[in-house]
């Protein structure tokens, strides 16, 4: 057989392969391509939904998610109706499980406690609730002052301690929402975040000392270590930290009266001691 009739057959055998691999792929593109995705309708927000609203059929709507869900998903508006919101939500974002409180538990501050954790009240004026700022979100330490149990002298005077630190306030009066331009906010109570053992603290405080509350930082979380203040250190200049065992004068015994007495004796230019013992010394 000829050989440059071979070579155009192996050279047609190559382009009808690569042609064909080719086709193949493309039809596979295409139909991969118009393969229908799986989608599924889920029960979203209507319009901005405030934290602490009880939902109503009016505040839900629904949307439709290709692929999967996200997790914690409402598919029927049956079982968002009548519960509390603990998170603000958006308008046209998904209703989340995370979003709602349980079913029964209502609307107001009460479903935003989170499990294991306590709202307690404290009563603040223009100084206590850092003229107005201290909102709800926000974060503070408490710190109280007073005199220690035990001080009748009064040496130390008032003594300031840094109670609790890095607190979340939960609302300021009645509002439960951050406002959104941070104005500040006269109220008279602000009700903090706090495990059980701390609310305890807070209520022993409010009913003898003085608290005051000191704005933070919510990006600082760290816990610093702060010695007590008193009003005699403060003033004097001496360390922050009062000293919890302060030294008392040291009492010195009389000196035992002497057993011996001594006279002097001149004899002209010179003088000489002599030492006797004192008849009550004689045994």
């Amino acid at each position: 057989m000829n050989r440059r009739l071979i070579t155009v057959l192996l050279v047609a055998l190559v382009v009808a392969l690569i042609c064909t691999w080719g086709v193949v792929h493309f039809v596979g593109v295409r139909i991969a391509a118009s393969k229908p995705v799986e989608t599924t309708k889920v029960i979203s927000a209507k319009k901005d939904i405030p934290l602490g609203a009880v939902l109503t059929n009016e505040d839900l709507d629904t949307m439709t998610i290709a692929g999967p869900l996200p997790k914690g998903s409402i598919l029927k508006a049956e079982d968002a109706i009548g519960r509390g919101v603990v998170t603000q939500i958006s308008m046209g974002e998904p209703i989340l499980e995370s979003h709602l409180a349980g079913l029964g538990s209502g609307g107001g501050l009460a479903p935003t406690i989170p499990q294991g954790m306590r709202a307690c009240a404290v009563k603040v004026d223009e100084v206590v609730g850092v003229a107005g700022f201290v909102l709800p979100g926000m974060r503070v330490d408490v710190l109280v002052s007073g005199n220690p149990p035990g001080a009748n002298d009064g040496s130390q005077g008032i003594v300031t301690k840094t109670l609790l630190q890095n607190i979340q306030v939960l609302s300021a009066g009645q509002d439960i929402q951050r406002d959104s331009t941070g104005k500040p906010q006269q109220v008279q109570v602000v009700n903090l975040l706090v495990t059980p053992e701390q609310a305890q603290m807070l209520s022993l405080a409010s009913n003898s000392l003085k608290i005051q509350l000191v704005l933070r930082n919510p990006l600082d979380t760290q816990i610093a270590n702060v010695p007590s203040t008193a009003m005699g250190n403060l003033l004097s200049g001496q360390p922050a930290a009062p000293d919890a065992h302060p030294h008392a004068p040291v009492k010195r015994s009389p000196k035992p009266p002497s057993n011996s007495y001594s006279i002097q004796v001149f004899n002209g230019t010179k003088s000489t001691e002599e030492k006797f013992s004192s008849p009550e010394g004689q045994h």
